[in-house]
C-alpha cells in the first residue's frame, strides 16, 4: 500500500470457520482489514447492531447457513436499515440456484455475487466492484486516490 491511507475494512459473515480462516488470510495478504463473524447463532437484532458498530466498507456475506437462506433474510435487513443499507455487499454462495433465480434482483440491489467454489480473483474483482462501483482502477484495499 501507498500513503498513509486507511486500508478498506471488511466484514466477512459465514458459518464456517474455514472460509472464515480463509477469507481472512486472503483478504489481509491484499491489504484489507478484516473482522470475521460466525453466523452459526443468528440473532439477527444482534448482528444487525455487530454490523453498524462495525461500520464496515464491505461485507461478504454467506447466502445458505446450513439448510435456511439466513443470509439472504439477514442481506434484506441490511438494507432496509438507515445505517446500513449502503454498505457494498458481496454474496459468496454454493446455492447456485437460489443466487440464480434471485440475480436480478441482487444486482438492481447493487449486490455482487461470487459462487463457490471460486478462484481467489473473482472474489477480489468481485470486492473491488463493490467498493468502487464507477469502476475507476485502484489498489486493492486503498481508497481511491481523490480527484
Amino acid at each position: 500500500m501507498t500513503g498513509n491511507r486507511e486500508p478498506k475494512h471488511i466484514l466477512v459473515i459465514n458459518d464456517t470457520k474455514e472460509i472464515l480462516d480463509a477469507f481472512r488470510v486472503l483478504l489481509e495478504d491484499e491489504g484489507y482489514l478484516v473482522s470475521l463473524d460466525n453466523f452459526s447463532a443468528l440473532d439477527a437484532g444482534q448482528k444487525l447492531a455487530d454490523v453498524k458498530a462495525l461500520k464496515p466498507d464491505a461485507i461478504i456475506l454467506d447466502f445458505m447457513f446450513g439448510d435456511e437462506p439466513l443470509g439472504w433474510q439477514f442481506l434484506q435487513l441490511l438494507r432496509m436499515d438507515r445505517a446500513t443499507a449502503a454498505i457494498p455487499i458481496v454474496v459468496c454462495t454454493a446455492a447456485v440456484r437460489q443466487a440464480q433465480e434471485l440475480e436480478s434482483h441482487l444486482r438492481t440491489l447493487g449486490v455482487e455475487i461470487v459462487l463457490k467454489p471460486f478462484d481467489i480473483e473473482h472474489i477480489l474483482l468481485a470486492l473491488q466492484r463493490a467498493l468502487d462501483p464507477a469502476g475507476k482502477p485502484d489498489e486493492p484495499g486503498v481508497p481511491p486516490t481523490p480527484q
